[in-house]
């Protein structure tokens, strides 16, 4: 028979995995430490397992324990965000939005388009995460966000569910520190030959591309790193230990903000952004203005120039 869920014990037991001790936990909550004691006595007894083991004067966790722990910091996450929002009063009423950004997609082109909510309202109240596009795309479709950014686009497989719009499409450059584009801008692009390479994730549309035209030069660049954060590539990058890549249309700010140099261009190799929303959502302002300028955007660019062919 499945235990009936005491939520207060459960509570308790939170406490008690984040703090390690029953005498931490109990000093945190201000309850006697055989009051915490017996309740979770009482929980383990319910459960019909053991929650924690004893080791060096410290509660560990035991794997089953560990999994209780996950799903109530799930559960009282969310109470605890609920908790915040309804304290911050005068808060609650300002337009939030909630938008999910690959930790893959450069910091400068993210920044660019995140801006365009204060654009709209200087009020608004932006809740952004960045993290694995896979993971955000299901937290958009359960409603937990109201947009997501991602370069990902082959993860998104029900088209017919969701809203699409590009929000760039950039040739790369490749980018070094000064001392290692000095040694190597006399043979470029073939003295890369050989080069390391910082890449956000092999699954990246763009990296496959890359090394598809490096192939096609004659030119092998292994891997130095997968690093899925766009801003430590490029402190790597500047520090010399190795070469990395960027989308062209911010060349002119990588440079300047992480003092490295353009070392080869490859207009050929795309790197793609696009917005993914819920189709037949019901958008608040900030999202349809959002929607709106992205569209706006989208179109301007496949127009064609005034006077070409």
């Amino acid at each position: 028979m499945i235990p009936r869920l005491n939520f207060k014990h459960l509570y308790y037991f939170r406490s008690i995995a984040r703090e390690g001790s029953i005498a931490a936990a109990s000093e945190r909550l201000d309850l006697a430490p055989q009051t915490l004691s017996g309740q979770l006595a009482q929980l383990e007894a319910e459960l019909g397992q053991r929650l924690f083991e004893r080791k060096s004067r410290r509660l560990w966790l035991t794997p089953f324990g560990q999994q209780v722990f996950d799903y109530c910091e799930a559960m009282f996450g969310v109470a605890d965000s609920l908790q915040d929002y309804l304290a911050a009063k005068g808060e609650a009423t300002r337009p939030v939005v909630r938008v999910g950004v690959s930790a893959s997609i450069h910091k400068l082109i993210s920044y660019r388009w995140l801006s365009e909510f204060y654009q709209f309202d200087p009020a608004a109240y932006l809740i952004c995460h960045t993290g694995n596009s896979e993971q955000q795309l299901q937290e958009l479709r359960m409603r937990k966000l109201d947009l997501l950014l991602t370069d990902q686009l082959k993860l998104v497989d029900e088209l017919h569910q969701l809203e699409l719009c590009e929000l760039m499409s950039s040739g790369l450059s490749l980018f070094a520190s000064p001392v290692v584009a000095a040694r190597l801008r006399p043979g470029l692009p073939h003295s890369l030959n050989g080069e390391r390479l910082l890449v956000n994730t092999r699954n990246a549309v763009y990296f496959e591309h890359l090394v598809s035209w490096l192939k096609q030069q004659g030119i092998h660049m292994p891997l130095a790193a997968e690093i899925d954060d766009s801003a430590l590539i490029k402190v790597f990058g500047a520090q010399g230990q190795a070469i990395f890549a960027a989308p062209s249309h911010i060349a002119d700010e990588v440079c300047r903000q992480y003092c490295v140099e353009v070392i080869w261009d490859v207009p050929a190799v795309r790197d793609r952004v696009f917005m993914v929303g819920l189709a037949g959502a019901l958008d608040s302002p900030l999202i349809a203005h959002f929607k709106r300028v992205a569209r706006r955007e989208a179109e301007q660019a496949a127009s064609p120039l005034p006077g070409s062919n």
